[in-house]
């Protein structure tokens, strides 16, 4: 299956792309940067700059329709970014009315607050991001990981890097029986 990964230029934290790639390149998906625009993406760790990888495919040019699922990674800056992208918006956005799976971790729930499709989800999130979730219309926990069915697609949500095991494992499970 062709998996987004979508990423602003630069922010995003780097082995919260880096990760999730790699467990679905082994589990045998193909994985595809997406970024707002072409070339290359400068990851973070944390507040220093990481590496750069480069972008497959721009919002805009592709459809949601072309992939199976959706991953974001999170990172500070990252979903910031996103969030104040029309295109970026709409493509997350095109994802829950189709009804594919997301995965998103960290901060990138705000990216999805948004597209206006956290209304009666339940999510989590790094910490900060509670009360935007809870204004939008979600209902945040504390889970290492969470997974949600109260919509018109399954979201898998973690809080931070150090559930990337778990958000990983979890997702791909519920990647693979969405597009079985």
């Amino acid at each position: 299956m062709r998996i987004a990964f979508l990423t602003a230029p630069e922010g995003v934290e780097q082995i919260e792309l880096t990760d999730p790639w790699k467990a679905a390149e082994e589990a045998g998906h193909q994985p595809v940067l997406v970024s707002t625009e072409a070339g290359r993406v400068q990851a973070f760790e944390h507040l220093d700059k990481g590496d750069t990888f480069p972008v497959d495919e721009v919002v805009g040019e592709v459809a949601a329709e072309s992939f199976g699922a959706l991953v974001l990674p999170g990172g500070v800056a990252n979903p910031d970014f996103l969030r104040t992208d029309d295109k970026a918006v709409a493509f997350v956005k095109e994802f829950f009315d189709r009804g594919r799976p997301v995965a998103a971790i960290c901060h990138a729930p705000w990216t999805l607050v948004e597209a206006d499709v956290v209304r009666g989800r339940v999510l989590t999130s790094w910490p900060s991001l509670r009360t935007d979730i809870t204004n939008a219309g979600g209902t945040w926990v504390d889970e290492q990981v969470k997974v949600c069915d109260h919509g018109p697609n399954k979201l898998v949500t973690s809080r931070k890097p150090d559930d990337l095991k778990a958000f990983c494992e979890t997702f791909l499970e519920v990647f693979a029986k969405e597009n079985g």
